[in-house]
């Protein structure tokens, strides 16, 4: 017997999301998920909005798409003018821009971690595990005792955004060849300054070990080796760890295995990730002509676009849409991007040492998230030492009146791309793929479901434990439903 259920609005996730599951119960004991669709309630229009504007408005509307990934829409849309006025970004602007996405970046993670995934393990589901004192003590949603000292961390931390950009979110110091703001070198020490002291607390609290040895970390045996060698409560990376064991994080929560990742971080004329896709088993440069949003399922007009000629328009009563995100496709195939993509792609040796071993799963999503932010700490503070104060931080160039620009980045959840036309200085079409739109889209135009859909196909959901399980597969994507539909 089969029956359907409604969960939603979800918890603890950026936005609105609805869930429609269908249960196949074969008896009491025996439940599972038959299927899944993933329902992305909130249509925005911010695409829309940008429709008849002058090309540089796109800095200061299409940040607003978020208010918690704002730089990263800021730094994809820097690009696109770039790539469409064809202007080289200062080396400066380059360091700055880095350091401004990265400690968005790591902010997020952070985030995610202490206040949206680890409070799910204090479920009274749990209450009979060895850990959930402990986890209950630490992590219990707005009461927990680590809350307050990861959020005086992360506030610190973000001291940068306000030296280099002067706010955050929607920061105004974006230009397609550099940045509007000149560091001094008291500034520099002063960043620097900020960087040690967020490395100390992830030193002492999070990893209960230097960023150096993590970031060492090569392959699953040597993480093994790390968790065999620190208790549950040495730190809070060895408190998931364990976690994770006792729970077989690792069985759960795998999708397509295809994986999709944007050059992101410009190194002069090199990046820190280059960006590419894994398909039929192996990696591959990207091509993004190859990239197509299907509209079968959503409220949108029309069947497929590539985002270049995309449309966004709303069609609130076709017949058998469920959800105001369109499906973005890698030549028609369904795509997992993310922290564990971009680290796979780039030939990290843990990540592929992770995924070749057991795949894409929630285990693997947390850890290469948590190791890739010591990772990207790090790079901060190389960024910081390399800049030179009295070289130049902007390259200045007219814009055309004609043309397209594409602008390529990551975020913290993934890949994000903005493409864009002009027309008499005017654009004329816009359009923007959020990382959550690859994870959580629906179904394409060969009915093919999304990769949170396929994560949650075949899931026992026979009791609380495998209800909660749910939980940890959703929020190991770390969605962002407020960047999905625009």
């Amino acid at each position: 017997m089969t029956r359907k259920i409604s969960l939603g609005p979800l918890n603890r996730v950026e936005g609105d999301l609805d869930i429609q599951l269908t249960l196949n119960e074969k008896d009491t004991e025996s439940t599972f998920i038959e299927s899944a669709r993933i329902n992305s309630t909130l249509y925005r229009g911010f695409e829309n909005l940008l429709t008849g504007k002058s090309v540089m408005d796109a800095l200061t509307i299409t940040p607003r798409v978020c208010g918690i990934c704002s730089i990263s829409q800021s730094v994809a849309a820097a690009k696109a003018i770039a790539n469409f006025a064809q202007i080289p970004m200062a080396e400066n602007g380059q360091r700055v821009t880095n350091t401004l996405l990265a400690t968005e970046m790591v902010a997020d993670i952070i985030t995610h971690f202490y206040l949206f995934f680890m409070p799910d393990f204090a479920h009274p589901a749990y209450k009979k595990m060895p850990w959930a004192e402990q986890v209950n003590e630490n992590f219990t949603a707005v009461s927990g005792s680590q809350h307050g000292m990861m959020l005086k961390a992360r506030a610190e931390f973000m001291h940068i955004m306000g030296i280099l950009a002067g706010k955050w979110p929607h920061s105004m110091v974006f230009q397609p060849g550099g940045v509007s703001k000149a560091v001094s070198l008291s500034e520099q020490m002063k960043l620097l300054g900020i960087v040690a002291n967020f490395k100390s607390f992830l030193e002492q609290q999070l990893f209960g070990d230097s960023l150096a040895n993590i970031c060492a970390i090569q392959n699953q045996a040597e993480l093994e080796n790390w968790q065999q060698n620190h208790s549950k409560n040495h730190s809070h990376f060895s408190t998931f760890l364990t976690i994770s064991q006792s729970l077989n994080l690792t069985e759960f929560g795998s999708s397509t295995s295809q994986f999709l990742a944007f050059p992101a971080f410009e190194q002069n004329t090199n990046n820190y990730y280059h960006g590419g896709v894994f398909l039929d088993q192996k990696i591959q440069p990207l091509a993004h002509e190859h990239i197509v949003e299907h509209h079968k399922f959503a409220k949108l007009y029309g069947s497929e676009f590539s985002p270049s000629q995309g449309l966004t328009q709303p069609d609130v009563d076709k017949k058998d849409a469920y959800t105001w995100c369109k499906a973005p496709r890698y030549n028609n195939h369904v795509m997992e991007t993310g922290s564990l993509a971009r680290q796979f792609i780039e030939g990290d040796a843990l990540a592929q040492s992770l995924v070749n071993n057991t795949g894409a799963n929630i285990h693997n999503r947390m850890v290469l998230r948590l190791i890739e932010m010591a990772k990207l700490v790090t790079q901060i503070e190389f960024w910081l030492t390399e800049i030179e104060p009295s070289k130049s931080f902007c390259h200045h160039k007219a814009l055309p009146k004609e043309g397209t620009g594409i602008g390529l980045s990551e975020a913290a959840r993934g890949s994000l791309g903005h493409w864009f036309s002009v027309e008499r200085g005017k654009i004329t079409n816009y359009q923007l793929v959020a990382p959550t739109s690859w994870n959580f889209s629906p179904r394409d135009n060969q009915n093919i479901p999304g990769v949170l859909e396929q994560a949650l196909a075949d899931l026992p959901y026979a009791n609380e434990k495998d209800k909660q399980m749910l939980q940890h597969i959703i929020r190991s994507f770390d969605p962002c439903m407020l960047c999905t539909v625009h």
